[in-house]
């Protein structure tokens, strides 16, 4: 059986909010009393964007290929991971057709560095803006992520053969 011209990954990932930790969303820094606690920077859109990536083409997902046993990638930028991720898509003769994010927190507000967000996700994934979106979500005050204690993110992505 050939390659598929076009493939499809779901991503999802969620972080605790943690005093005392800064807060990066999308590859943004954003101002907040709180930031993601996690054995990189728990850059959760990011994480999921990793995630929907691997899954596309069947590889192990992210916790397989950058454990948190191993301090290599302790406080790791997620965007650098990201980039590593995106090689390996490229190395398969793949490449991002449309990403398409959520991003699940009650506070703080993302709207305003959505811009910022897809900014810094085209350059690192050679996208136009037009092929990216980043919706914020709540969870109306509902679970942890409602009550303020955590952040989510989802993404969906389609490949498309090279």
């Amino acid at each position: 059986m050939t390659d598929k011209k076009i493939k499809i990954g779901i991503g999802y990932d969620i972080h605790r909010l943690e005093i005392g930790r800064k807060l990066i969303i999308g590859g943004v820094l954003i101002p907040y009393e709180k930031g993601l606690l996690g054995h990189s920077d728990a850059d959760v859109l990011v994480h999921a964007i990793i995630d929907s990536l691997l899954g596309a083409l069947a590889l192990p997902d992210i916790g397989t290929l950058f454990p948190d046993t191993d301090n290599k990638y302790k406080d790791a930028d997620s965007i650098e991971l990201l980039k590593e991720v995106y090689g390996i898509v490229n190395s398969k003769g793949y490449m991002i057709s449309n990403l398409d994010t959520n991003i699940i927190a009650q506070a703080p507000k993302m709207m305003t560095f959505i811009p910022m967000m897809k900014e810094v996700l085209a350059k690192t994934l050679n996208l136009t803006l037009e092929n990216i979106s980043i919706k914020a979500k709540t969870k109306e005050h509902l679970d942890s992520v409602g009550e303020g204690n955590a952040i989510e993110a989802q993404a969906i992505v389609l490949l498309e053969k090279m």
